[in-house]
């Protein structure tokens, strides 16, 4: 647990650390843009500044998530904290796809009104759109290295969130320049360009979110190759009923295992551990793996009680059924096997003198035979 907590609190810092720095860089662009755009006539490079001043917005929330999505498992959530990062980039999203669309709109009516006379965009705009495209995409790589390194859904969104600053940063520069040409018309294009690359992330992230949220599974490629890798196991037979949901940065799985249905259950669950630890070696992202050891093909079956006696309840109807043909102490090593509809006895003896003459395999079977749930009966003893 401390080493899971020292963990986390150092992805807390480095997540910190990287959306400090691009808050920073965002509040300064957000602030130059919208000054130089309204100044020197670019509507275009106001919307890109709101677009970066939502950055800022973006890093405040990011920050409040990371601190609540890096705690560890405790009562309430055993498997963690990381569905509030998921939650986090799902209203992040949301709030992109709003301003996406209110900043398109906007920017729409001027084109479809009467025509009118704009002034032409300066030159200070192009210096300010060139330096936002270089920051943007240096601060883009940055954090998305970051997120990437502590496996962060959030971050890598913010990075996205950012990149895309860029990318209408290079509109604004490619539309101003040919709105100083005279075509005054380009930088209002520019403006709902901007919008609509907005809610387009907005989206992206949303539905992504979204699907974590109702637990989609893992894409079909990735979920045959754990089942490769589990059945390539030594001792597995099959494997079936595997489930997967993402949480946060991480991967949970449940899957069933088949084994040989006689051996032990120490043996069946070493298989299983092996199984896991050999998964885990593939997909370091996948944080918890719960397996079931099968003796049986059961796929698709929910579990449900049998009517199959218990051991205790065997034991006494073998000790009646047997009485003069096993010393009563060889009952109590029975190894029973639950198959289907039907109970397998093996029988130790672990001392034949005491059992001089007195049992035979055969007879064994003939006395039981009118128990309906007796399977197969075997009897194993010491080699001479």
């Amino acid at each position: 647990m401390a080493v899971f907590e020292g963990e986390q609190a150092s992805e807390r810092h480095a997540a910190t650390k990287v959306t400090l720095i691009g808050m920073a860089l965002d509040a300064a662009l957000g602030l130059f843009k919208c000054v130089v755009g309204w100044v020197f006539h670019s509507q275009a490079l106001v919307v890109d500044g709101i677009h970066s001043f939502s950055d800022v917005a973006s890093d405040l929330l990011v920050l409040a998530i990371m601190r609540a999505a890096r705690k560890g498992p405790d009562t309430d959530h055993p498997y963690g904290h990381q569905r509030f990062e998921t939650l986090g980039t799902m209203v992040l999203g949301s709030f992109l796809l709003a301003l996406g669309g209110a900043l398109a709109w906007d920017n729409l009516q001027p084109l479809f009104s009467a025509p009118r006379e704009l002034p032409l965009p300066g030159w200070p705009v192009l210096v300010i759109a060139a330096l936002s495209v270089l920051s943007k995409e240096w601060i883009y790589r940055y954090t998305r290295r970051v997120g990437e390194a502590i496996r962060s859904d959030l971050i890598v969104a913010n990075a996205w969130h950012s990149r895309t600053d860029a990318f209408s940063s290079i509109i604004v520069l490619i539309a101003v320049a040919g709105a100083m040409t005279g075509v005054s018309w380009l930088d209002a294009v520019a403006a709902v360009a901007v919008a609509v690359i907005i809610g387009h992330v907005g989206w992206r992230l949303t539905w992504s979110s979204v699907k974590e949220l109702v637990d989609t599974a893992l894409d079909t490629d990735t979920s045959q190759e754990i089942e490769r890798i589990a059945r390539g196991t030594e001792g597995v037979r099959n494997v079936h009923d595997l489930r997967s949901r993402r949480m946060g940065g991480d991967v949970l799985i449940d899957l069933h295992l088949m084994v040989s249905p006689v051996i032990s259950v120490s043996e069946g669950h070493e298989i299983g551990v092996n199984a896991i630890q050999r998964i885990r070696e593939a997909f370091p992202e996948i944080r918890d793996i719960t397996f079931h050891i099968d003796a049986e093909n059961d796929a698709g079956n929910e579990p449900h009680a049998s009517d199959l006696p218990s051991r205790r309840e065997v034991i006494q109807t073998l000790q009646s059924t047997w009485q003069d043909l096993l010393a009563p102490e060889a009952l109590q090593t029975l190894r029973l096997h639950y198959l289907g509809r039907h109970i397998s006895v093996e029988v130790f003896i672990h001392n034949p003198a005491a059992h001089a003459n007195r049992f035979d395999t055969r007879a064994l079977r003939e006395r039981a035979a009118h128990l309906p749930w007796l399977g197969d009966v075997r009897v194993w003893t010491p080699p001479h």
